[in-house]
């Protein structure tokens, strides 16, 4: 991805900001300036900055658990800040800020000012080809020493720690404003970079740098609503029939961790249920065999009643992307055992993979019964 050129700035330079990132402090403190940029803030705090990154990366560490570094400060400070206040992971960003502005823990006021000891310094270091590992060491004249260059985004007030600011020069506000949206794109593809590195086997990462958007499952719902009116469907979690009332989609394996809505990792539970799940998992040994047999069930109906089978060709449209799950899971004449091996081999790596990224077993006080 290409950045826009200028006649006045060092963009070859600019480009390079991230070359050099073995944790997450330089993107997250990048994108805050930028979201500053765009609000019109030549001048923006540290500690505006530093809220910023705490509410850029919340979703990706509270929801999502990526890994954001080997001891990343950042990611240290969120899972603090969520035990000392209780905000969900679905927090809205106006309800983080607020934690953090009315926050007098000091410890979280102290790992806040920890991550201003020297991003705020370091990132410009591709214009300062002239520091060496000396320079940076010198504290007590690094704002006059970074200041005295030219052409950097933005110099430094005197002040250190959560009470310093940094200033914004005319031509890099102008730039950055100008071209907000591609830089915010080329920005989002290096952090998605970053988190492929740190998170290799964690699916949908290009999903995760986010809020989740609301997921579309109407024609899902529509399809296990008609196989639970023809055939009877027992909720994996309490055996008990299941009905179209409060009928509730759940992924086996959480949203958050798959970021897709295929067909055979939803099953219909009730709507309390789902709920209580949350992003967890269930049990493999327990609840596994119930959902291969409920899945069987419905694929025996598809190919039973036109009905279904019609609601299944629309509804695979958007939830059955893979060719592995379609020759596996849905051709006609597939008998249980291979089913089941289809589905394992399917599920069970992903399950694996979710429980080492740090995804809890799911307990529930109910198991059997209704």
């Amino acid at each position: 991805m290409y950045l826009p050129q200028s006649d006045n700035l060092a963009i070859d330079t600019f480009s390079g900001l991230f070359a050099d990132m073995s944790e997450s402090y330089k993107i997250f403190w990048f994108n805050g300036i930028l979201d500053g940029v765009n609000k019109g803030n030549n001048v923006q705090t540290f500690e505006q900055i530093i809220n910023h990154m705490v509410v850029d990366a919340w979703y990706m560490v509270t929801e999502y658990h990526l890994n954001l570094g080997p001891s990343d400060a950042l990611e240290k400070l969120i899972h603090m800040l969520q035990q000392d206040t209780g905000l969900p992971s679905n927090a809205k960003p106006r309800d983080i800020l607020l934690a953090l502005e009315e926050n007098n823990n000091r410890e979280i006021k102290r790992m806040k000012s920890r991550l201003t000891e020297n991003v705020p310094y370091r990132l410009q270091a591709p214009f300062m080809r002239d520091f060496n590992a000396a320079t940076w060491k010198e504290t007590a004249l690094l704002n006059e020493r970074i200041n005295s260059h030219d052409n950097l985004i933005y110099i430094l007030s005197k002040e250190r720690g959560l009470s310093g600011t940094l200033e914004i020069s005319p031509e890099w506000m102008d730039y950055l404003y100008t071209n907000y949206a591609i830089i915010s794109g080329w920005v989002e593809l290096k952090m998605i970079q970053y988190l492929q590195r740190r998170n290799p086997n964690v699916p949908g990462l290009a999903d995760k740098i986010r809020a989740p958007e609301v997921r579309k499952l109407r024609k899902a719902i529509s399809f296990w609503k008609a196989v639970v009116e023809i055939t009877p469907i027992r909720n994996i979690y309490t055996e008990g029939l299941m009905t179209t009332e409060d009928l509730s989609l759940d992924h086996f394996v959480p949203w958050s961790f798959v970021a897709h809505d295929e067909l055979w990792n939803l099953v219909p539970t009730t709507k309390a249920i789902n709920s209580s799940k949350s992003n967890d998992l269930p049990n493999w040994d327990l609840f596994f065999p119930r959902l291969c047999q409920v899945e069987y069930n419905a694929y025996q109906v598809i190919w039973q009643n036109e009905h279904i089978h019609r609601l299944f060709e629309t509804c695979s449209k958007e939830h059955v992307n893979s060719n592995e799950a379609m020759m596996g899971l849905y051709q006609r004449n597939i008998p249980e055992a291979d089913y089941r091996i289809h589905l394992d081999n399917l599920l069970r790596p992903t399950y694996q993979a979710a429980k080492n990224q740090g995804f809890t077993e799911w307990n529930p006080t109910f198991i059997t019964g209704g």
